[in-house]
């Protein structure tokens, strides 16, 4: 009898005792009737065993999940059904890569059906497409895998080897002047791409540590961009309260939102693969320091109703200003290296700096830098006027004098509010009711002390 626990209450009237447990038990009890049935833990505990009468007649058989090599053989029996329901053929390969990547990346469901489940999946999509008498391969697998879990694929191509090789270059072309966070954060990309990350630690838990605006959160957008994987971003203002730990996890029983699950825990379930900031973490209340402990320890976290959420293939960012607001010592050159450092001491407990990957320190940019950075927001500006059939070019003078009307300390957020008010807001005006409503050029150059811009009609 599969699923056995409903014979518990079933056909019973109200009021009355007498149901299909109730029935079997003597025939069960005289030897009459012979009797196998399954059911799972959580439902023998919540219902079977309730009934002691009737779970006393049945012996208690543990069937545990097979292992890789007992699941291979298992997909090898059923491997001629599922060719000739779907008209294609699988290889060894495939069968032992849909064990192998559900085993890595599938955790709330158990072998073998959870392989089976990406066989199938394979199978359907080969014949949606009209690909009959194929041969499903490995790396076929792999593609849906990905789609069904949103991951990347599992085994490292050659262009994949290509663009781990390159990250770094191309999150250096992105974020300015701050080499030393990139090569921290690439090494530990590499290393778990790689396969020689610890069993039980996210990819990587980091504390940016640095002044405002100097690229902190854009490390973080860049680099779940350039791994083409979810970002997800916590603003841990939001989080000051001791009772704001429960939206994180989810509310305890008998309060209002025990049902719907924590925020940070769902959102790890329903996308494994994710770059999370928690950002400006100082904020946050320190109960939630005490969460954050497990998962960059033990990469897990328990939510309210005792599902476990795996945050093994998280990339864990928090940023913190600490230390950029102690004004400087008299008669001393500026060390925000050094305060930096007292500030994350004093701030987080020993416990909680120990499970870091790293402490990574965002320096301020000097002025070559902010020019570096004006290059790049035209860019982005020059992308926006794209599709208006609009040119934007600035001369090296002009990219100086924007550069040095911005404060050192407000960083690249500086910049850009001095292009919305110099460049922007004149070419509103134009795009809107001026020459350049069918598109154009401009430049913007500098002279007699003031930027100049001089647009041109197409």
């Amino acid at each position: 009898i599969d699923e056995i626990y409903t014979l518990v209450g079933a056909g019973s009237t109200s009021g009355g005792s007498m149901d299909a447990s109730n029935l079997l038990k003597p025939a069960l009890a005289r030897g009459e009737l012979k009797c196998i049935g399954a059911t799972t833990h959580q439902e023998f505990r919540n219902f079977f065993d309730k009934d002691k009468a009737l779970s006393r007649r049945f012996g208690k058989v543990e069937v545990d999940e097979p292992s890789v090599e007992d699941t291979f053989k298992i997909l090898k029996g059923i491997q001629k059904k599922y060719e000739s329901f779907h008209s294609i053929s699988f290889s060894d390969e495939a069968l032992q890569s849909a064990i192998d990547l559900s085993v890595k990346y599938i955790h709330d469901r158990f072998l073998p059906d959870k392989a089976i489940d990406i066989i199938d999946d394979t199978g359907a999509h080969f014949m949606l497409h009209s690909q009959k008498d194929e041969t499903v391969e490995a790396s076929d697998i792999a593609d849906i895998v990905a789609k069904m879990l949103k991951l990347p694929p599992q085994t490292i191509k050659k262009d994949e080897s290509e663009k781990l090789k390159s990250l770094q270059t191309r999150l250096s072309s992105k974020i300015i002047a701050q080499e030393s966070a990139i090569t921290a954060v690439t090494a530990a990309i590499k290393r778990s791409y790689a396969g020689l990350n610890g069993a039980n630690k996210p990819i990587g838990s980091f504390l940016f540590v640095g002044p405002t605006g100097v690229g902190k959160t854009a490390l973080s957008i860049a680099l779940a961009q350039e791994l083409g994987v979810h970002f997800e971003r916590l603003d841990m203002s939001e989080y000051m309260e001791k009772h704001a730990v429960s939206r994180l996890i989810g509310a305890p029983p008998g309060y209002v939102g025990f049902e719907q699950g924590g925020l940070l825990t769902e959102m790890i379930k329903k996308n494994p693969h994710t770059v999370l900031l928690l950002d400006e973490v100082e904020k946050a209340h320190p109960d939630i320091m005490n969460i954050l402990l497990q998962i960059m320890d033990g990469a897990k976290l328990t939510d309210n109703n005792g599902m476990v959420s795996d945050f093994k293939h998280v990339v864990l960012i928090m940023t913190s200003n600490l230390g950029t607001k102690e004004p400087n010592v008299m008669g001393f050159n500026k060390d925000s290296s050094m305060k930096s450092n007292k500030a994350v001491k004093e701030f987080f407990s020993s416990e909680f700096r120990n499970r870091l990957s790293g402490v990574i320190e965002f320096n301020e940019l000097s002025s070559e830098e902010l020019q570096k950075i004006v290059t790049l927001e035209l860019a982005k500006i020059n992308r926006q006027l794209a599709s208006k059939n609009i040119v934007v070019s600035v001369t090296a003078a002009a990219k100086k004098e924007i550069a040095s009307m911005a404060q050192n300390e407000f960083g690249a957020r500086d910049i850009a509010r001095i292009l919305d008010r110099e460049i922007k807001e004149k070419l509103s005006d134009e795009i809107l009711f001026g020459v350049l409503q069918n598109g154009g050029a401009v430049k913007v150059g500098f002279s007699k002390g003031a930027l100049s811009i001089d647009c041109k009609e197409a």
